[in-house]
């Protein structure tokens, strides 16, 4: 079985960078990109994080941007070309949901990103992902979209609750 998720990765950071793209030149989509591939890996290492978990979704599949289209607008722009657009099917609503969170809040993705230490996909380290962890003004700037809060609030609200459920284990539900 398939335990590998860049395709889902790959998918869900090109959706960020279309719905939400970079100004400013090959540079600036190059840093968006990164930013864009770096939450999308945190995220989808922390929605599956063993091996059974990515096989699970390549037998079950990812879900696709339907719904995130809707939610952006793009859906208005696709055109008929299913062959065009087929790399969607790939895109994962949670993942892309997460890695919104990510991408608005350092403080998440830093604890996003302690949280990967120890797990089977990585080491974790902050070095791995220092672009949305701490990022710098080159970062910001050419991610000026990807990571405005206001924009972002639509795919991040859809399953912020599962993230920080994911990142607070011991907290205790009250009825």
């Amino acid at each position: 079985m398939q335990a590998d998720l860049s395709p889902v990765i790959a998918a869900t950071a090109q959706w960020l960078t279309r719905a939400f793209p970079a100004s400013g030149g090959a540079l600036a989509s190059a840093l968006c990109e990164i930013q864009a591939r770096q939450a999308a890996t945190v995220a989808a290492w922390l929605r599956y994080p063993t091996a059974m978990d990515a096989a699970l979704l390549g037998v079950a599949g990812p879900g696709g941007s339907g719904r995130l289209d809707w939610i952006t607008g793009a859906d208005a722009v696709l055109d008929d070309d299913t062959d065009a657009h087929a790399w969607r099917t790939w895109v994962d609503e949670v993942v892309a949901s997460w890695a919104a969170c990510l991408l608005t809040d350092p403080e998440l993705a830093a604890r996003a990103v302690a949280a990967l230490a120890g797990g089977s996909h990585s080491t974790g380290t902050w070095a791995e992902f220092r672009r949305l962890v701490a990022p710098d003004d080159s970062d910001r700037n050419a991610a000026a979209l990807l990571r405005h809060p206001d924009l972002l609030a639509p795919v991040a609200g859809l399953h912020q609750d599962q993230l920080l459920d994911r990142l607070n284990p011991g907290r205790t539900l009250i009825a």
